[in-house]
């Protein structure tokens, strides 16, 4: 079995921080690249964030310069630092992982359930 929880959502004001937490775990024999997503009320999912086992990120524009995704390759953890907080940044927000299971040939993809982020006064 494999876990991906996400943890550190909250409210905040807008020009706030928050940080979140991914963490997965389980019979993992190697884990690759890892996302962040959102989903606003009535919108789609939409990628926000990505990094790979290389450390090389990738950004949606409307978070350039505000986000930051990072690794703990020891603990398999992905952290999305986020500053400077707006409120078109509420959302519910899921990572994802590229997970090859310990006894598995193939490489799936694992979800996490969301947290929920909001950004109001």
């Amino acid at each position: 079995q494999v876990q991906v929880v996400e943890s550190g959502g909250g409210l905040v004001q807008p020009g706030g921080s928050l940080r979140l937490s991914c963490t997965a775990s389980g019979s993992i024999f190697t884990l690759n690249t890892m996302r962040w997503y959102r989903q606003a009320p009535g919108q789609q999912r939409e990628l926000v964030a990505s990094i790979t086992n290389n450390g090389d990120t990738d950004y949606a524009d409307s978070v350039k310069g505000r986000f930051t995704v990072s690794r703990d390759y020891a603990k398999n953890v992905a952290s999305l630092q986020m500053n400077s907080l707006k409120p078109e940044d509420t959302a519910v927000y899921y990572c994802n992982a590229d997970i090859r299971r310990i006894g598995a040939w193939r490489v799936d993809t694992y979800w996490g359930q969301g947290t929920q982020v909001t950004v109001s006064t």
